[in-house]
């Protein structure tokens, strides 16, 4: 019977220490760095080819919103362009035939000042072709003057037309439904066929490769913590943990209350400071799972 007694004593001590809560330093949840895609645009859906659990990287589109109308008015706005070229005005061309006046006038007034000379023409032969080269001059500095500013305008107006094809270009690159980060599709919110507006949501994206553990901790144990520093991560996944690397990237300036939901090492402990550790996922993390860690 005391033996039976010593064995019964024995099974119930170990049992005791075995349930005993392991000693961590910190204990938190994961998060993601997640993101909600919203229309950049007002329109139909033509297609939106992603699906809950999808992995989806950038640079690759995924969906397309109705751009038949922006499509047309860039059109219209290209064909205005290549009227405006035709309005422009060759100065050169319109004004060759004053130029030529000019100089034939030049070349007479010389034949009147060799003449004048021998004496066999008057000045007032030269001051006539002095004053018509004057009078002809002043036209063709006032026709340069009106065929530049008129080219000028054509040049603003033909300008502005381009700004609003860049901006109509602009518009229809936010037609495609493109994702902003590498990850997985968590929520779909629109579908295919629907109307959407710009800023309605469509789906919800997460980098689920690189997770984030966030925990907190005492003030006591911030001289023990700094960015950068690697530390022990244990994922629980209910009967089971494992052991992951983690990097301490971020601290928090400031203290909190300790959140409810959160335990840390000295309960006693009203303020907390919030850290975040950057975890690699290797598949089995998700989102909301509990960890600890060891310093």
């Amino acid at each position: 019977m005391r033996i039976k007694i010593l064995t019964i004593a024995t099974i119930l001590f170990f049992v005791s220490c075995g349930n005993g809560k392991e000693t961590f330093d910190a204990s938190g949840v994961f998060e993601a760095t997640e993101v909600i895609v919203s229309s950049e645009a007002n329109g139909k859906i033509l297609s939106l080819n992603i699906q809950e659990g999808q992995d989806i990287e950038i640079g690759n589109e995924y969906g397309l919103i109705d751009t038949l109308q922006l499509y047309l008015k860039r059109q219209q706005l290209l064909y205005g362009i290549e009227a405006m070229g035709g309005k422009s005005i060759d100065v050169n061309t319109q004004i060759a035939a004053l130029e030529e006046q000019i100089r034939k006038l030049k070349i007479e007034k010389q034949r009147i000042e060799t003449l004048l000379q021998k004496k066999a023409a008057n000045t007032k032969q030269l001051d006539d072709i002095n004053s018509n080269i004057a009078v002809l001059e002043m036209q063709l500095n006032a026709q340069k003057t009106s065929f530049e500013k008129g080219n000028k305008s054509i040049g603003s107006e033909e300008s502005s037309l381009r700004v609003q094809v860049l901006q109509l270009n602009d518009q229809l690159n936010k037609c495609k439904i493109t994702t902003p980060i590498n990850g997985t599709v968590l929520l779909k919110y629109s579908e295919e066929g629907e109307i959407t507006g710009i800023g309605r949501p469509l789906f919800k994206v997460a980098d689920m490769n690189n997770m984030i553990l966030r925990v907190y901790v005492t003030s006591s144990q911030l001289t023990q913590i700094k960015i950068g520093q690697e530390v022990k991560v244990f994922a629980d996944f209910g009967d089971k943990r494992k052991e992951y690397k983690g990097n301490i990237s971020w601290i928090s300036s400031k203290a909190e209350f300790t959140p409810k939901a959160v335990q840390v090492k000295d309960d006693r402990d009203n303020l907390v400071y919030a850290i975040k550790v950057s975890v690699k996922n290797d598949g089995y993390l998700k989102i909301g799972m509990y960890a600890d860690i060891n310093l």
